[in-house]
């Protein structure tokens, strides 16, 4: 016999769904027969499989370890995985870690999540990380994976919200899902930005050449939208709002903080491009010219945006509480600080940001 004692991640889920997660490689009409037969139960009683688990129950298993093992799919593939990722991924930082949540600081040229089944991401960096701390973990990993909860472009780099737990990952995907926590960027744009404003438009994707395009809202469509309603589309895309104020000035270069109103795909990069003022360094949106500059004076190959800071509501969540009404901040990269001093930018804008 085996069994398996219910805790936090597993709580609060229908049992059929817990088995299906735990043995992904048996079939619904075999687990549903196992459930009638009792060689599974639930507190040692016959269970249906609709029964919400509880932390502190336990299902068992009444057969032998070899099918166990078989239905569970263990191989060591997955733990390989996470532990390579963890060795081969340089340069990221835990900047904040709880028991529910961990804020990772990725470089800019690592994958938030893979984008295809061979890559290594900071997903799976997570898992690793955590096994390394904790190789207990190993024995959750069937039915509950930590997990990144918002993405950053492969090509940015900051901060990444990362549930550790189950109702970690449930606290922050709600706070993405409803945008309660603020989300600020720090980019160096061309061109002279004198005031700060707070633009909006429709975005729309090309999935072929994976690019977005920007249209202007009209007069009729220029109000303060609902922010909670900005997934809605038009027939030119999803309508997107993006707030952003200079931070420091050469007259050639801004340095700018960018506020995430709405967000979607490449929304800085394409808006600000919209406006005549793209991203320095960036290949897909920006100034062939200006990036070829930084390219040859700074080897730069990536665009300087960078996730710096987060602002928290004030929440009673329990998973949220220690982050409740916090703001979380990482400095700019050394290569961002070295092209901010070279520009000429002021000191005290390279010490704060």
């Amino acid at each position: 016999m085996q069994s398996v004692d219910i805790g936090e991640n597993q709580a609060g889920q229908r049992l059929d769904k817990f088995l299906r997660k735990l043995l992904p490689e048996a079939g619904s009409g075999f687990l549903y027969r196992m459930l009638r037969k009792k060689n599974i139960t639930l507190n040692g009683k016959k269970a249906e499989g609709s029964e919400i688990l509880s932390p502190g129950d336990t299902v068992s298993f009444f057969f032998s370890e070899e099918t166990y093992r078989k239905f569970r799919g263990e191989n060591g593939k997955g733990a390989s995985e996470h532990e390579r990722a963890y060795g081969l991924l340089q340069g990221i930082r835990v900047i904040y870690e709880d028991a529910h949540v961990l804020i990772a600081c990725k470089p800019a040229g690592i994958l938030s999540q893979k984008a295809g089944p061979a890559d290594l991401s900071l997903n799976e960096w997570l898992t690793g990380y955590l096994l390394e701390r904790n190789p207990s973990l190993k024995e959750d990993l069937g039915t509950f994976h930590p997990s990144v909860c918002n993405r950053l472009d492969r090509n940015t780099s900051g901060l990444v919200l990362c549930g550790k737990s189950l109702p970690g990952s449930q606290f922050l995907n709600q706070c993405v899902r409803e945008r309660s926590v603020g989300k600020f960027y720090t980019t160096i744009c061309v061109g002279d930005v004198a005031q700060a404003a707070r633009i909006s438009g429709f975005l729309e994707k090309d999935e072929i050449r994976n690019k977005v395009h920007i249209r202007k809202a009209s007069p009729s469509e220029s109000g303060d939208p609902d922010v909670r309603h900005t997934g809605q589309t038009s027939g030119a895309g999803s309508r997107i709002e993006t707030a952003y104020r200079p931070l420091a000035r050469t007259g050639s270069y801004t340095l700018l903080e960018v506020k995430l109103i709405t967000g979607k795909t490449h929304q800085i990069r394409a808006h600000l491009a919209s406006l005549g003022h793209p991203l320095v360094g960036d290949k897909k949106y920006g100034d062939r010219q200006v990036n070829e500059q930084f390219q040859k004076r700074f080897h730069l190959q990536y665009q300087l945006l960078h996730a710096g800071r987060l602002v928290f509501p004030v929440c009673s969540d329990k998973a949220g509480a220690a982050l409740s009404g916090r703001e979380i901040s990482a400095p700019v990269p050394e290569t961002f600080q070295r092209i901010l001093r070279e520009l000429g930018f002021p000191d005290d804008s390279i010490v704060r940001h």
